[in-house]
């Protein structure tokens, strides 16, 4: 599905992110970027895959995704797929939340995917192909107690992945973009959770369980695939029915 692809995914290190690199290299591309600040884990995550290129760093230096995005420019001439995988919470009620933990996620994830969004799109309208998928949440079209920060993170990216749709086509190039809002997910992010919090997670989602890693990627990888080809500004929400 992803032959001669060239992709990138951001966060990708555990979690959601690695196993859309993994659905990535199984498909075949045949570069997948793997963009992530924790160098053990992401050297650890992918090795042995020829396939799969590790790359550390953080999306919120400016200055380090560009010359890393003209890097990749020089050396495959393009970029099929970006994944804006990346991101963090701290959580906190609106009297109690700091400045720094307002500006940390801000920062990671909606700078980070302002950052790679501006990098990589000139090149995928030169080339005339491209999907962006960037990661949302439920807590982003529906808002959450204690998560005033995430929530503007997860409602921003919704908001420029729609008005990314309109620029990025308005030539003609066929440069899609569309977002995935996840519901209550197994990931690194939820797995020190108490027992108790986690058993209110799954009786409040209808299919009475959390999602996995691998639910997500299937949504991100038919957003990013061809099959996809004529959709576009959408968010697609993998909840088990959460918010209906």
């Amino acid at each position: 599905m992803f032959n001669n692809k060239i992709c990138l995914v951001t966060g990708a290190a555990q979690g959601i992110g690695k196993a859309v690199v993994e659905r990535f290299a199984e498909q075949h591309a045949q570069m997948v970027y793997a963009i992530d600040m924790n160098e053990q884990a992401l050297l650890s995550a992918f090795e042995g895959r020829t396939n799969v290129k590790p790359i550390v760093m953080n999306i919120c230096d400016r200055a380090a995704v560009f010359e890393f995005i003209e890097q990749v420019k020089a050396d495959v001439s393009k970029i099929d797929v970006l994944v804006n995988n990346a991101g963090i919470t701290r959580d906190a009620l609106i009297e109690k939340m700091t400045e720094d933990e307002w500006d940390a996620v801000i920062n990671v994830n909606l700078k980070g995917v302002f950052n790679l969004t501006q990098a990589v799109a000139p090149i995928m309208m030169e080339n005339n192909a491209g999907s962006i998928v960037t990661m949302s949440s439920v807590v982003g079209t529906d808002g959450n107690i204690g998560q005033s920060n995430y929530a503007a993170t997860k409602g921003g990216v919704i908001a420029m992945t729609k008005g990314w749709a309109k620029e990025f086509a308005r030539k003609g190039a066929q440069v899609r973009a569309n977002c995935v809002a996840p519901g209550f997910v197994q990931t690194p992010m939820t797995e020190n959770l108490p027992e108790k919090v986690l058993d209110m997670m799954k009786a409040k989602t209808p299919l009475g369980r959390m999602g996995t890693p691998e639910d997500i990627t299937n949504g991100v990888e038919f957003l990013a695939s061809d099959k996809a080809s004529f959709i576009t500004g959408q968010v697609l929400k993998i909840d088990g029915g959460l918010v209906l």
